[in-house]
């Protein structure tokens, strides 16, 4: 079932992981230069988060605003909500956050408000993904429009390029481009960016990015990291754990080590109890087959949704109103799974 249509009609679409490794030579006392003030980049299991959402899913033709936001605010107060939301995820251990982008909340008037999120997010030492979603018009899996793609990229990169806590996601499930034309997009797309280090760039997966395999192999895409997704209700007759586990594991392949899942999620708002036996539940195999991969692979992931207002997946509840935000969790259980995953 494409997640397109699961997304608009049960409230979902999630996420998660991968890292590389760097090292150099020690140089001789004589030849030695003063001590490097850089920082090596992080590993993929460093990568601990959610999603933040649309309430109406990130597939929207107009500015697409994560669950608490508004169009109508101005930066200072976008900013302050955000800083709430933020500090919510913080409590439940996440340190990264994957927010979406599409052009008409860059190029257009939001972006100056929008800007309060990311700023909010990176100031608590929060690393965020910036991932691109196609509008809900045609949802083919597609870039809409070239020229707007590119000119919000290049608005995007300009303000954030520099900032090593911003992560770019050229696209969200490319699932209408074959794994070539996908490739040679990405591959294009870091061409034109290459002044972005190429680990703060993710590149999802073929498909619903539900296959990392043929990105990780192509060499064009070396250094970057790679997302992946994979989702319960793709099979929701498989209630074995072993069945899910080696099914994540094929679409991760040797790619371990660049692999974050940024989008993967089961129902948290019926009570079901994610540490407790399968009893022929595939929510529950799928949960914790998911989170035993993230933990024994070392992969990065992101919870689809921490927040989405509506979602019967999102790990939490927005309360109260104005800048006065608190968020209420949904399911110990499932947090308790995401902490065994992020090693905590």
């Amino acid at each position: 079932m494409p997640r397109k249509n699961h997304r608009r009609t049960a409230g979902l679409s999630a996420l998660l992981a991968c890292a590389t490794a760097f090292g150099g030579a020690l140089a001789s006392p004589a030849s030695a230069s003063p001590a490097s003030t850089e920082v090596a980049p992080p590993p993929v299991s460093d990568f601990r988060g959610v999603n933040w959402a649309d309430p109406r899913d990130n597939y929207a033709d107009d500015a697409v605003v994560p669950s608490g936001l508004s169009t109508s605010d101005g930066y200072t107060t976008t900013r302050a909500k955000s800083a709430a939301i933020i500090g919510g995820f913080a409590k439940l251990g996440a340190n990264t956050v994957r927010l979406p982008v599409n052009p008409t909340s860059v190029n257009g008037p939001f972006w100056k408000s929008y800007r309060g999120a990311i700023d909010a997010a990176t100031a608590k030492g929060f690393k965020v993904i910036l991932g691109y979603w196609e509008a809900d018009n045609a949802k083919d899996g597609r870039i809409d429009s070239r020229a707007a793609y590119d000119q919000m990229w290049a608005r995007i990169t300009s303000a954030y390029g520099r900032n090593s806590k911003v992560y770019f996601e050229p696209m969200n499930e490319p699932f209408g481009y074959t794994s070539q034309e996908w490739r040679d997009i990405a591959a294009n797309w870091l061409t034109t960016h290459r002044f972005i280090p190429r680990e703060r760039i993710l590149v999802g997966g073929i498909k619903y990015s539900e296959d990392v395999k043929p990105v990780c192999v192509d060499s064009r895409l070396n250094g970057t990291r790679i997302a992946l997704h994979n989702y319960g209700f793709w099979h929701t007759d498989w209630t074995s754990y072993d069945q899910w586990k080696q099914d994540f594991k094929e679409r991760i392949g040797d790619c371990a080590s660049r692999t974050i899942l940024d989008e993967f999620g089961a129902t948290m708002t019926s009570g079901l109890n994610y540490n407790g036996p399968i009893n022929g539940s595939s929510e529950i195999a799928y949960i914790q087959a998911a989170t035993d991969t993230i933990r024994e692979l070392g992969l990065g992931s992101v919870y689809w949704p921490g927040l989405r207002n509506g979602d019967t997946y999102s790990l939490t509840t927005l309360q109260g109103t104005g800048t006065n935000l608190t968020l209420k969790l949904n399911n110990q259980t499932g947090l308790d799974r995401l902490h065994w995953a992020w090693r905590k």
